[in-house]
This record gives structure tokens, C-alpha cells and sequence, in this order.
């Protein structure tokens, strides 16, 4: 995703052994960019455990949010006296896991 990974783990230590409705409430609620990618990426992991794995929706919660550094994009900025600065726009690898309580 096209955010840096620093930004994104302020918003996933909010939701980190969360129930998943508890989760979903806080990120529907939190005013930051990545709080939207977070949301996608918990909904697409609580519908692979309730397709692919049977588990039941009640009983998820969050055991694990990481976001790793993905590739940079590396871009020049014009300075002065004919200089350029390297501009970084970092990218993140955001993952989800869920599973279900006893």
C-alpha cells in the first residue's frame, strides 16, 4: 500500500486482540488514511476465516497486525544551485490474522 509503514502501526496498535466488531467500530471511527486500508485488509481476513476456515464471526479476534516496509519509490526533487534531493515515498506490506476465542 502506498503509505509508509510507520504511519499505519499507530492505527494497528489501536486494534491489535480486539474482537473484530470492536476493531472494525474503531477504525470506522479513527480520521487517518490508513485507518481505511487497515478496515479492507480486516474484512478481507474475517471473510477468509469464515469461507476458507469455518470459523465463526462471533468468536475472531485480531492476534496479529504488522506492517513491514515494502519497496521505495525513489523520486528527485529540484533544490538550488542546480542540486537535486532524493525524495523517498515508502510503501507498506499490511497483514491481519485472525482467530477464534475459546
Amino acid at each position: 500500500m502506498r503509505i509508509s509503514p510507520r504511519k499505519v502501526k499507530v492505527v494497528a496498535d489501536l486494534i491489535r486482540g480486539k474482537n473484530v466488531d470492536e476493531a472494525l467500530a474503531i477504525l470506522r471511527f479513527t480520521p487517518k488514511k490508513s485507518a481505511r486500508m487497515l478496515e479492507k485488509v480486516v474484512n478481507s481476513a474475517v471473510a477468509n476465516a469464515e469461507n476458507n476456515h469455518g470459523m465463526d464471526r462471533d468468536k475472531l479476534y485480531i492476534s496479529q497486525v504488522y506492517a513491514n516496509q515494502g519497496p521505495t519509490l525513489k523520486r528527485w526533487r529540484a533544490r538550488a544551485q542546480g542540486r537535486a534531493d532524493m525524495i523517498r515515498k515508502r510503501t507498506s506490506h499490511i497483514g491481519v490474522v485472525v482467530k477464534e476465542r475459546e
